[in-house]
């Protein structure tokens, strides 16, 4: 039985994968919700991937 090989997590290694986060701001709104800010992880741009490596979408090497 052949052994496929897995394909590695492609997480960003700035935000480890979490790359928002609400961030309250310490008051609340006129309706009582908290007023939060979204912040998003500047390195992944908020996907909480890395983008693939241009060697592995190129192909193998000879």
């Amino acid at each position: 039985m052949a052994h496929r090989p897995t394909t590695t997590a492609r997480i960003c290694p700035d935000c480890d994968g979490f790359a928002s986060a609400a961030i309250t701001l310490g008051g609340r709104d006129r309706t009582g919700n908290r007023r939060t800010i979204t912040a998003h992880c500047p390195a992944c741009h908020g996907t909480g991937t890395r983008p693939a490596s241009s060697r592995a979408t190129a192909g193998s090497r000879a």
